[in-house]
C-alpha cells in the first residue's frame, strides 16, 4: 500500500489502523509527514515495520503544537490504546506531576512528586520526563529545605541540621517561614524560572571563579534539568487538551457514522431542516495580539473528519483584528467553488451568527459559544443552552474544539514562519 498523500509537515501524532479502524501503531514527529515516509522506503528490512505496513489499511494523525506536545500525546494514547505493535508504555503511568498539597485541619502542606492525580492540590505537569522532574524537585526539595520529618526532637533530627529538614521536628518550627518556602518553591516551576536561571548561572559563575568546579558542575546539571521541565511547563498540557480529536481518530468508523446518523436526525429536529443533517462544516478565527489573522474551516461527513475539505486561511482584506469581517471573508472564499453543506458550524456568538447569515442567507448556519455552551440559531436566536451529556451536544461541542486547535496549529505556525513567540 502507497503511503498517503496528504499529510502535513508540522509536528504531531500519527496513529496506524487497520481494516476494522483498529489502532495498531502510535508514533510522534517534528515532521509527520516525514517521519511516516521514513516506514515507506525500500530500504527498510525491519521485519516490523514489514509488518506493519503490511497490515495497516490507513493511516491518520493529530497536530500539536510542537515536539514535546507530540511526545506527551503518544505516551498518553500508547498507554490508553495499547497499539500491538508499541512496546514501549504500553502499561502503567507515563507522566509523573509535582504537587504542593491541600492538607485537612492543622496539617501541614507538602511538596510531593506523584504518579498521578489523586491527593487535592496545587498541580504542575505532566511531565514525561522523569529523570529529568526527580532531579528538579529533589533540587527544589533542598534549595527551599520543604523535607518534613515525623520526628519530634528539641533540638532538631539530623536532616535539619543537615540543612535538609525544614524542621518539622522542633517544638518551634517555624510554620510561617515553611509556608513561605513552599510557595517560592511553586512560584519558581509556575511564574518566576527566568530568574531563578539566572540565579543559578550566577551562582555557577562564582563556583567556577572560586575554582570549586565540581560545585559547578552539579549546578549546571540542575539548571540542564530545569530547562527541560520549564519546556514542558510551558505547554500546559493536559490529558484531554486533544479528547476531540482522539475521539475523532481511534472510534471505528461504524461506530462514528452510527452516532452520525442518530445525531443527523436530532439536528434536523432542533433545526426544523427537510433532512438529516449529514454533513458539517465548521469555522474559526484566530490572531495574535489583534494581528496575523488567521481563520479555518474542518469538515465531518458522517461522523467522520474528511480531512481533504479541511481548509486553512490567511485573511488577505484586513491587517487588523474583526472577527466578524474576518469570517465573512472565509466563508465567501470556502464557498465560492464549493457546496454548501448541510450544516455549518460557528465557533461565536450572536454576532459571528449575524456575519455569517449576511454571507449565506439561505444556509442552515448555527453558532456555539464557550461560555455556558450556548448555541445560537434561526429558531432560537436569543440562545438555548447546550445539554453537554447528550449525543447532539458531545458533537457540536467536539467539533468546535477540534476546529479551533486546527486553527491554533496553522496560526502558530504562521507565527513560526514569521519569526514570532
Amino acid at each position: 500500500m502507497a503511503m498517503p498523500k496528504n499529510l502535513p509537515k508540522t509536528s504531531g501524532v500519527y496513529l496506524f489502523k487497520d481494516r476494522d479502524d483498529g489502532v495498531i501503531y502510535i508514533g510522534k514527529a517534528k515532521s509527520i509527514q516525514k517521519r511516516v515516509a521514513s516506514y515507506f522506503r525500500k530500504s527498510v528490512t525491519d521485519w516490523k515495520v514489514q509488518a506493519l505496513i503490511e497490515e495497516h489499511a490507513s493511516i491518520d494523525y493529530i497536530l500539536t503544537q510542537n515536539e514535546t506536545e507530540a511526545l506527551l500525546l503518544e505516551a498518553q494514547l500508547i498507554r490508553e490504546h495499547k497499539p500491538k505493535y508499541n512496546v514501549l508504555l504500553t502499561s502503567g503511568q507515563p507522566f509523573v506531576y509535582i504537587i504542593v498539597t491541600k492538607p485537612r485541619g492543622d496539617q501541614l502542606p507538602t511538596f510531593e512528586l506523584v504518579r498521578n492525580r489523586k491527593k487535592k492540590g496545587d498541580y504542575v505537569g505532566p511531565f514525561l520526563h522523569k529523570t529529568q522532574a526527580r532531579k528538579v524537585y529533589n533540587f527544589l526539595m533542598n534549595t527551599f529545605r520543604l523535607y518534613i520529618c515525623n520526628k519530634t526532637i528539641e533540638n532538631g533530627c539530623l536532616d535539619y541540621h543537615l540543612e535538609r529538614c525544614a524542621g518539622s521536628c522542633k517544638s518551634d518550627f517555624d510554620r510561617e517561614g515553611y509556608l513561605v518556602r513552599l510557595q517560592l518553591a511553586l512560584d519558581v516551576l509556575r511564574e518566576d524560572r527566568d530568574h531563578f536561571a539566572q540565579a543559578i548561572r550566577s551562582q555557577i559563575a562564582h563556583y567556577n571563579k572560586t575554582m570549586e568546579f565540581e560545585k559547578a558542575h552539579h549546578l549546571f546539571e540542575y539548571l540542564e534539568n530545569l530547562e527541560v521541565i520549564f519546556d514542558t511547563i510551558k505547554i500546559r498540557y493536559s490529558e484531554d487538551k486533544f479528547a476531540s480529536e482522539e475521539f475523532a481518530v481511534t472510534t471505528p468508523a461504524k461506530h462514528l457514522i452510527e452516532l452520525a446518523d442518530r445525531v443527523g436526525k436530532e439536528l434536523q429536529e432542533l433545526l426544523g431542516t427537510k433532512t438529516p443533517i449529514a454533513t458539517i462544516d465548521c469555522f474559526d478565527i484566530s490572531h495574535f495580539q489583534s494581528s496575523y489573522l488567521t481563520g479555518a474551516c474542518i469538515r465531518f461527513r458522517h461522523g467522520q473528519p474528511d480531512k481533504n475539505n479541511f481548509r486553512r486561511f490567511k485573511i488577505k482584506t484586513l491587517e487588523t483584528q474583526n472577527d466578524y469581517a474576518a469570517l465573512q471573508e472565509i466563508i465567501t472564499r470556502r464557498y465560492k467553488i464549493d457546496h454548501v453543506p448541510d450544516l455549518i458550524l460557528i465557533d461565536g456568538g450572536k454576532g459571528q451568527l449575524s456575519a455569517a447569515k449576511q454571507v449565506l442567507p439561505e444556509a442552515t448556519i448555527i453558532s456555539l459559544a464557550k461560555r455556558e455552551e450556548t448555541i445560537f440559531g434561526e429558531n432560537f436566536p436569543d440562545g438555548i443552552k447546550l445539554d453537554v451529556k447528550t449525543d447532539v451536544g458531545k458533537l457540536l461541542i467536539a467539533l468546535r474544539d477540534y476546529t479551533h486547535h486546527f486553527a491554533i496549529t496553522y496560526h502558530r505556525l504562521r507565527r513560526k514562519r514569521e519569526g514570532l513567540p
